[in-house]
């Protein structure tokens, strides 16, 4: 069986969210940490490589025992690795790709600087007291991000690995995403969820069923 499976869906931030971008040449002042951008709108993104690597730890961990040490990502459960590759031995092709995931409501916004926001942090030196201040760039609650990801059918285990996906992403809503999430940054949640099958017979319904739960595990909402 051969085709692709293409999952929309939109991604809404609930608290400040911290993906970084390049920190070079900062002049003085200015923000410490910036949130990454596109370099053509000089509007933020979400990285493919961000969703799906905190996607793929959330899932390799809610599959461990109870203290165990997760695995090195090449000796990942068979489900995992077929999702989300491998690149050395076993060599596993990844069958979901992730698209960078990019703004959709910047007409929400007044300006491109109404979409960011700089927290202020302050560290304390343990040892001498003594108090550091920095600015963290965030992309500001209510900012939503169109997600795309690409799904290869090969086999008859779609199903599972739909469920897979729809679990790592139920757990992401309880997590956090990108940098500074102890700290109450980076909550998520995923809604209109829309599938769209190409060269294969795959019934969308049961797709959505599988989904429809996924918003029910956001930790917040606005």
């Amino acid at each position: 069986m051969d085709g692709k499976i293409v999952i929309k869906t939109e991604l809404t931030v609930l608290t400040g969210l911290h993906i970084g971008g390049s920190e070079a040449f900062s002049a003085i002042g200015a923000i410490d940490s910036p949130v990454i951008r596109d370099k053509r709108t000089n509007l933020p993104i979400i990285p493919g490589s961000s969703l799906k690597g905190k996607l793929r730890t959330l899932l390799a961990r809610s599959l461990a025992k109870p203290g165990e040490r997760l695995p090195k990502h090449n000796d990942d459960k068979a489900i995992i690795l077929r999702l989300f590759g491998s690149s050395s031995d076993p060599i596993v092709k990844s069958r979901l790709q992730f698209a960078d995931a990019f703004l959709s409501n910047a007409d929400d916004f007044s300006s491109i600087s109404d979409i960011t926001e700089a927290k202020f942090e302050n560290m304390i030196d343990r040892f001498t007291s003594r108090a550091m201040l920095r600015q963290i760039e965030r992309v500001v609650s209510g900012a939503k991000f169109n997600v795309v990801i690409s799904y290869d059918v090969e086999k008859d285990d779609i199903i599972e690995d739909m469920a897979a996906l729809a679990k790592a992403m139920k757990l992401l809503q309880l997590d956090y995403l990108g940098g500074h999430g102890t700290r109450g940054s980076g909550r998520v949640s995923f809604g209109r969820f829309s599938f769209d099958c190409y060269d294969c017979n795959v019934d969308t319904g049961v797709l959505s069923e599988i989904f429809k739960d996924v918003e029910q595990y956001e930790l917040l909402s606005i």
